[in-house]
């Protein structure tokens, strides 16, 4: 057994990282690879937004000349900064079912954060708002939604006995056309909007969202007031992340929520592109693009992957109007049969509440781990 940190210089390596799952889940049909190019950008400190601010360790366990195992350790300074903690994140874990591989990669990586002065490492937690988190730990069965993790089903045991302990959970929601969603939301959706002057905007070119992307970013940032567990973003890794949503979005189904000219709340949701990935594992090119183009617009599956208003308009019934836009972007296209609604996290009890009120059935739960190091 042999463990090293990657030299993102020695292409071998880095080509070692990234193909590693395509064998952990040769047999698993529900995998979906991710885009190949996100992957790869991640490794790139000369050009990815997060190594401005942070820094990030790669790990890779071999069996002799095969790799059996990777991971990823981050230093995430604004999040540190904003939460006033010392922690690591880890992310990218993938590993045989192999104790002393995956307690070998932790290890390095323990020492590399506690080299930098991190006293706890939680996760799985990526680099970006967009990237999903935690381990699988319910939902199997399922296809994961684009952008979600998925893992086998011996993951967290091998993360418990490297010491870790279960820190968070969240759940996603599936929503059938065959849901009947309560008029009377919809109805207090509109009284809402009418007596604080809301209105929901919506566009139809993604040179509009472009142009909107700086308050956004803002938005965002706003909406993290009061919270914990989160970081706000710069100017460039909002630029980033627009791009990355704007190559698959369907621009008509980003929901913007306004007061006069300021966006105060959104939703965004896409077509899911899962099923073209499989098809392409993970590669745009040379032809893939073409595949994930026509996987958008005849998916019949909608993934609902962020929704939020800033703090002033959460009470007094204002997440009723996120409820009525999620179920109308389910259902007024006419190309959608299935929704998911992901990564509700657990301490968000009140939305839980009301979604299986509202008939979502939760099928699928992710969870975070924590130690201390």
């Amino acid at each position: 057994m042999r463990i090293i940190q990657i030299d993102l210089n020695d292409k071998r390596q880095v080509e070692d990282f990234l193909h590693l799952p395509f064998s952990i889940y040769k047999n698993i049909p529900q995998w979906v690879p991710p885009l190949q190019m996100d992957e790869r950008a991640r490794l790139n400190p000369k050009s990815f937004p997060f190594y401005r601010h942070s820094q990030a360790a790669f790990f890779i366990a071999y069996e002799g000349s095969l790799p059996i195992g990777r991971l990823a350790v981050l230093d995430n300074r604004p999040y540190n900064e904003f939460n006033g903690e010392s922690t690591a994140f880890f992310y990218l874990f993938e590993c045989e079912n192999n104790l002393q591989a995956a307690q070998g990669m932790f290890e390095a990586g323990f020492d590399w954060a506690r080299s930098r002065g991190l006293t706890k490492i939680l996760g799985p937690k990526g680099f970006t708002p967009m990237d999903g988190f935690g381990l699988l730990v319910k939902g199997f069965e399922h296809r994961p939604a684009f952008g979600l993790p998925y893992n086998p089903d011996y993951y967290p045991s091998l993360i418990q006995a490297i010491g870790f302990e279960p820190l968070h959970e969240a759940v996603s929601g599936y929503i059938g056309t065959d849901i009947q969603f309560p008029q009377r939301i919809h109805e207090l959706a509109e009284r809402i909007q009418q007596r604080r002057g809301l209105r929901i905007a919506r566009y139809a070119k993604r040179s509009d969202l472009r142009a909107l992307v700086p308050k956004l970013k803002d938005l965002y940032n706003g909406a993290l007031r009061g919270t914990a567990g989160n970081a706000p973003i710069s100017d460039e890794e909002a630029n980033a992340l627009a791009s990355q949503m704007l190559w698959f979005a369907d621009p008509k189904l980003i929901k913007i929520v306004m007061k006069d000219d300021d966006p105060v709340g959104f939703l965004f949701a896409y077509p899911d592109v899962s099923a073209a990935l499989q098809k392409t594992r993970g590669r745009l090119f040379p032809i893939g693009w073409l595949t994930l183009l026509r996987e958008r617009n005849r998916t019949d599956w909608l993934n609902i992957n962020g929704a939020g208003l800033i703090p002033e308009y959460r009470g007094s019934g204002g997440t009723a109007i996120l409820y009525s836009e999620i179920f109308k972007s389910v259902g007024e296209t006419g190309q959608f049969k299935h929704a998911e609604v992901v990564q509700i996290g657990m301490e968000n009890e009140a939305m839980q509440r009301d979604m299986e009120n509202f008939g979502i059935d939760f099928y699928k739960v992710h969870r975070t781990y924590e130690r201390d190091l």
